[in-house]
């Protein structure tokens, strides 16, 4: 008997923060899922991950470049946005959460935001002061009443040697979330 699963198409935005580490081995669960990724980075994610990286797990070419040349004759970040079943941002820094609360989109992974209408799930990532600055936590209750689904933030040791909350949440967590936007249940 066939296997009858959907293949789901989830666009990964990864961000300029040193958990972007992280968002490979999230590519590597979802690839193992069967899932199809397309990986966006903001040009700061390029200073912790190279685009190899991803272009290797996912089996893809990373989209980087607003008015870089796509697969498709439409601007990537809407041929981007229309193949998600879900756009999933982690990590997802202050600045890129304040962007998409306020409708901001200058780069490709904010335009391909904007565009898409399939369920947003973020994990953000920061230091614990910019965490719990009003207006990071107004930015991620405005997303929230939107309907975007916020992983919480862990807490333990960050990287800028501060121990507190702020940490990306597990890699099990964020697919957790992942799976129970798409509609799966279990593991």
């Amino acid at each position: 008997m066939k296997d009858k699963r959907v293949t789901r198409h989830i666009v990964l935005g990864v961000t300029g923060s040193i958990a972007a580490y992280k968002a490979a081995e999230l590519v590597r669960m979802m690839i193992l899922r069967d899932w199809d990724v397309s990986v966006v980075m903001t040009r700061a994610a390029t200073e912790f991950v190279r685009e190899r990286t991803f272009r290797t797990l996912s089996r893809r070419p990373v989209a980087v470049d607003l008015f870089g040349e796509g697969d498709d004759w439409r601007p990537e970040h809407i041929s981007l946005g229309d193949r998600a079943d879900l756009l999933l941002i982690a990590p997802c820094t202050a600045n890129v959460l304040a962007k998409l609360a306020h409708g901001l989109a200058d780069d490709l992974l904010t335009c391909t935001a904007l565009a898409c209408t399939a369920p947003l799930v973020i994990a953000p990532a920061m230091n614990e002061k910019m965490w719990n600055h009003p207006a990071t936590r107004a930015n991620a209750t405005t997303l929230g009443k939107r309907g975007a689904r916020i992983v919480n933030v862990g807490t333990g040791d960050l990287a800028c040697g501060y121990l507190g909350k702020g940490r990306m949440a597990s890699v099990e967590d964020i697919l957790a979330a992942v799976r129970e936007e798409l509609g799966e249940g279990g593991s």
